[in-house]
């Protein structure tokens, strides 16, 4: 059984027992969250999509843990004109461990 689930603008194709890395969530280490924005939910032969969410569905996950991303370079050039800009970056993440999927 696995489902697709938006959060932090992206989807992502979920099964249970798999850890994910998405966008930063304010919640506490070790916390149980619902991610209720489920586009697609399957299991087996049987496939439900929502329109554009489905109604009822929802999947749990836990909280493993917070951290930042590998830094990114961004460097900004242009040749002959003494310009060079340098930048760095590093996204904030949250990793999440599926525990559930219900399929409503």
């Amino acid at each position: 059984m696995y489902a697709v689930i938006k959060t932090g603008g992206k989807q992502y194709k979920v099964e249970q027992g798999q850890k994910i890395r998405v966008e930063k969530i304010n919640a506490e280490s070790g916390a149980s969250i619902d991610l209720d924005k489920v586009l697609m939910v399957a299991d087996g032969e049987d496939i439900k999509f929502g329109a554009p969410f489905l109604e009822g569905s929802k999947v749990t996950a836990t909280i493993t843990e917070h951290g930042c991303g590998r830094k990114i370079r961004i460097i900004k050039f242009r040749r002959r004109k003494h310009h060079k800009k340098t930048q760095g970056h590093r996204q904030a993440y949250t990793e999440l461990e599926i525990t559930g999927i219900s399929a409503g």
